[in-house]
């Protein structure tokens, strides 16, 4: 059991080194001798846990998937409104993108590997038919306006997100993501909410901005 829970220990090293070199350089000139140190691993222990580069940046992007579901799961919780839910799970992903280095290098290297082969989890797909189901909710709920598509809403929050992370690491602004959250949700709620309920959704939007700063 000893000899499990370090390599275990070890494993998580590995990741945590590969994600901080990730981030730093990008999935194409990542060196796994720079992740070797990061990590205070030998190499020999890298490659026990990981057969190449390409293997070890499927294994950070697993690791950050799971990192935030769990985060995510916690904030789906179907006493709260599910357009609040929806607006907390965009403020979520700017938190953990700051505050997790797993997180932010799974985030960049789902779009800098493009693919799932070989990944245990298809993050995308399930992140759209997460939203889906919010928005369907928040329309049942008339949070919605009667017009609006639900699926339109959901792979419009998903392309958001990623596209403003493909953008804060082109222009290195990357501490404008909170920043290009709001004011997504402040030019997009007028056309998604009813005029009655569109002063109260605004408020929400800068109070979870105001907590996650």
């Amino acid at each position: 059991m000893g000899r499990q829970v370090r390599a275990e220990v070890t494993r998580e090293s590995v990741l945590q080194g590969a994600a901080t070199i990730f981030v730093r350089d990008g999935y194409a000139d990542a060196n796994l001798g720079d992740i070797i140190e990061e990590a205070g691993v030998t190499k020999g222990a890298l490659y026990f846990h990981f057969g190449s580069k390409e293997e070890l940046a499927r294994g950070v992007i697993d690791s950050g998937y799971l990192r935030f579901e769990a985060a995510a799961e916690s904030k789906m919780d179907r006493r709260s409104p599910a357009l609040e839910t929806l607006i907390d799970l965009s403020v979520l992903h700017v938190d953990m993108s700051e505050t997790d280095s797993v997180v932010r290098a799974m985030f960049r290297l789902l779009v800098e590997i493009g693919d799932y082969q070989g990944t245990e989890h298809r993050p995308y797909e399930i992140w759209q038919n997460n939203l889906q189901e919010l928005a369907a909710r928040a329309a049942e709920e008339g949070d919605l306006g009667e017009d609006v598509d639900v699926h339109a809403v959901s792979l419009l929050l998903l392309e958001q997100a990623m596209g403003a992370r493909i953008m804060a690491n082109a222009l290195k602004a990357t501490e404008r993501l909170a920043e290009q959250t709001g004011a997504m949700w402040r030019m997009i709620l007028p056309a998604l909410v009813p005029a009655n309920k569109l002063e109260y959704f605004r408020q929400f939007v800068e109070r979870r901005l105001r907590l996650q700063s």
